[in-house]
Order: C-alpha cells, then structure tokens, then sequence
C-alpha cells in the first residue's frame, strides 16, 4: 500500500471524525457507512484518487499563493452580490439565531442529531416571523467515486418579481464543509471570509463552492496532497442539489416523544456556542469594514449595469 507519504492508514478514524465535526451534517448511519468506505478506499489507493472528478483540472491550473489571494477576492465579491431580499433575510436569521439559547434546543425522537436541533430551532423562528421556511433533508446516490448520502439544511420559499415561487438556501455552518487539513494560510484566510451562515441561491452556491473547491484544491498540492472525494465540488453539489423532504418539526405532532437525550444532542450545545461567537465575529468585522464595502458595492453596481450595455 503506498500512502505518498500523506496520509496512512491509521488516519481513518481521524479523518472520519473530522469530516463528521465539519460539513457533514445530520446524517444516516447508511451515509456514515459508504463514507467510511470512501475513506478506507482513498487511503488504500494511495490517495491517486482515479475517478475523472479528481483529475479534471489540468495541472496547468496549479495555484500559487498568489492565486489563493485572487479566489479570496472573488469569495468577498459573492458575498456582496446580493439581492435585497436576500440581505434582508441574512439580516433576520443572524438576529433569530443569536436568540436561540441552549435551552431551545429540542432532539425530538432522532438518535443522531448533530446540530439539527439547531436547525429547527431557527425554522421555527422563521416561521414565526412569517417566513415559510423548513428543515430540508436531502439524498443521493453513489456514482464513481461520489458515494450515496444524506445532508440536512434549511430554505426558504418566497414570491419572487415575477410571481414565481423561488427557494433561498440557508446553511447554517457553511464554513465547515471547506475544512480541509494543513491548510496554507491564504487558504485559512479564505475559509474565514466565508459567510458562517450561506443565505442565497442555489446558482450562487455553486460559485462559492466552485471557488472553494479550487481553493482547496491549491492548498492541498502545496503540500503535495490530493483533494479527498468528500471535498470534490460534485460531492458538495450533491449535498443541496439532490431530491430533498422539507420538515416543519423534528418529530410528528402525535407522535410519543423520545424524552431521553441522546449523546449526540449534548453536544449542540457546544455547536451552538461556537456558531454565535463565529457569527459575532463576522458581524463585528462586516461592521468595520462596511465603508471599504461600499466602495465595492458600487463598483460592482457599475460592473453589472456595463455587461448589460
């Protein structure tokens, strides 16, 4: 077996667990099982990663710190291109989700929480407020190297200009899914101007995680590491472009309630926590910068009016 010096096989508990505390969301013990083997197989295949999702980008494209900097640049210009609505909701569910406190948080009758909890809790806030939002859990099945599985997220449903129906995406620990190991420092700067909490579309969504799949990418062949399948953009795509059930509770009205706390839920606290002293930071430093912020809004106004001339 040839680990290329990276990784060896007595990373995979610590590899597994990592991808569990980052991005992984509320998953079935059926996900957990093909990611274990998307793992043990990456590991045992000396990381060559040999499925086209891995080796399509030529190795023409291989970053530079310097290029890390120019995709942190594009991150801040997603970040700012927002429509109204989309401001205006961020704005709200910052608010709502700095108000949940410990004692909100409800496992319902799931053995397996990890955060959705959390989740809920700010679905029925929003609900609340007169948003129709709901808890949205999404599937997938394995093709090549992308294995089958599960992610859980919030959207909300809203009337556009037109009078169509239109979904907004809101994942509340964006940041996570992009965690990566020994990350470059460009690349950790990256990852923290990355919203905490994504509120926006579908198509937006797909800039940001082109952008940080390439980021990663650039990172990781600094240091002579490939990028893992659970970072490739068609996993992370998978996690909210996939079929999906919207859920308003997390248990059935007359449902018998579990009145038992599962382990896992215990540890929403601490995840609960840790998101209001992120979304506490980005505010306070969104604060400080929204002068030089502005400036950019404006250029970017300026960009999209002249690619319609």
């Amino acid at each position: 077996m040839s680990c290329g010096g990276v990784y060896t096989s007595s990373s995979s508990n610590e590899l597994l667990r990592g991808i569990h505390l980052s991005g992984a969301g509320a998953m079935s013990h059926e996900s957990e099982h093909d990611l274990a083997m998307m793992v043990n197989d990456f590991l045992e295949n000396g990381n060559s990663g040999g499925g086209t999702d891995l080796t399509r980008y030529s190795s023409d494209s291989d970053s530079s710190f310097s290029d890390l900097l120019l995709l942190a640049d594009k991150i801040s210009y997603f970040k700012l291109a927002k429509n109204q609505y989309e401001s205006d909701l961020l704005s709200v569910i910052n608010s709502l989700a700095l108000s949940i406190n410990e004692r909100d948080l409800d496992a319902g009758n799931s053995d397996l929480c990890n955060a959705s909890c959390i989740r809920f809790s700010l679905v029925k806030l929003l609900r609340l407020s007169g948003y129709d939002a709901a808890v949205c859990t999404s599937r997938w099945q394995g093709i090549g190297k992308v294995p089958g599985g599960d992610h859980e997220y919030i959207d909300v449903v809203h009337s556009n200009e037109t009078g169509s129906s239109e979904r907004v995406i809101v994942d509340v620990d964006f940041r996570s899914h992009f965690e990566i190991a020994r990350a470059v420092k460009p690349y950790d700067k990256i990852l923290k101007s990355v919203p905490v909490i994504y509120v926006g579309s579908l198509n937006k969504l797909k800039q940001f995680l082109q952008v940080m799949v390439e980021a990663a990418r650039s990172s990781l062949k600094q240091n002579s590491m490939p990028l893992p399948p659970w970072r490739s953009f068609a996993y992370l795509q998978a996690k909210w472009q996939s079929p999906y059930q919207r859920k308003f509770y997390p248990y059935e009205k007359n449902s018998n309630r579990n009145t038992t706390i599962p382990l896992e839920h215990k540890n929403c606290a601490g995840h609960l926590r840790r998101l209001h002293s992120s979304l506490l930071s980005e505010i306070e430093i969104e604060r400080t910068l929204r002068p030089f912020n502005r400036g950019r809004r404006e250029k970017l106004d300026k960009r999209r009016r002249s690619s319609f001339q």
